[in-house]
């Protein structure tokens, strides 16, 4: 941490550079390792000069997650294909997220949020209505998808496996230590899908999402 602090110290110091470095020091160490003392040192100053860009460390986060919302990918304004634009935000915040793990439990608590948030919002709402969905179906499309977003992104940072060759280990490491015929679904599932070449997990990914814009796609067209 003390050379990435020195190698910024000559920078001047203004709010934006004090945001990357959050950003920076929240995706090594986690939201533990960010503190008002530990930003300061990074930054090559003393704490309280950080308070002439920030008021706290509440407005360090604010500020963190304008800067995530700024890097997901927003649906073309000039486009009605809606389901398009959602696939666009939709593999962009996945990235995104994987990038920036931390921010998973923070893009939606912010009760001040930022232009680059509120921009992302709009935009995505733009898309939907756009596209001809009623206010009603929109509200739920958008409650819809940042659930399966958020929640599948969750899901893939707990795993215990990276890569396809990970995944082979640990469930040829479970299925040594399951009883034989006890349990015969997890079984099958695991020789027969799991240790398969070319399993990746995050390929359940555009499955779920062209699931959810399917099942969206029918409401649109039923009139909900």
């Amino acid at each position: 941490m003390a050379k990435r602090g020195k190698a910024k110290q000559r920078a001047p110091l203004t709010r934006e550079r004090a945001m990357e470095v959050a950003v920076t020091v929240a995706d090594e160490e986690g939201l533990a390792g960010l503190t008002m003392r530990s930003l300061a040192h990074e930054l090559g100053v003393e704490a309280m000069s950080l308070y002439h860009h920030v008021k706290n460390k509440d407005d360090i986060l604010n500020g963190m997650v304008d800067a995530v919302f700024a890097q997901i990918a927003l649906p073309d304004p000039s486009s009605t294909d809606w389901r398009q634009g959602m696939r666009v935000r939709a593999h962009s915040a996945r990235a995104v997220l994987n990038r920036h793990p931390w921010a998973i439990s923070l893009l939606e608590s912010r009760a001040n949020p930022g232009l680059a948030t509120l921009k992302h919002h709009d935009a995505v709402l733009g898309s939907l209505r756009g596209g001809g969905l009623s206010l009603e179906l929109t509200g739920h499309a958008y409650a819809v998808l940042d659930a399966f977003i958020y929640g599948f992104v969750q899901q893939e940072l707990s795993l215990p496996f990276q890569s396809p060759k990970q995944a082979e280990d640990v469930a040829t490491q479970i299925m040594s230590q399951m009883p034989v015929g006890l349990f015969p679904h997890l079984a099958e599932f695991a020789t027969s899908r799991v240790l398969q070449p070319g399993y990746a997990f995050g390929n359940e990914f555009g499955f779920g999402l062209e699931l959810i814009l399917d099942g969206l796609e029918r409401a649109h067209r039923s009139g909900t």
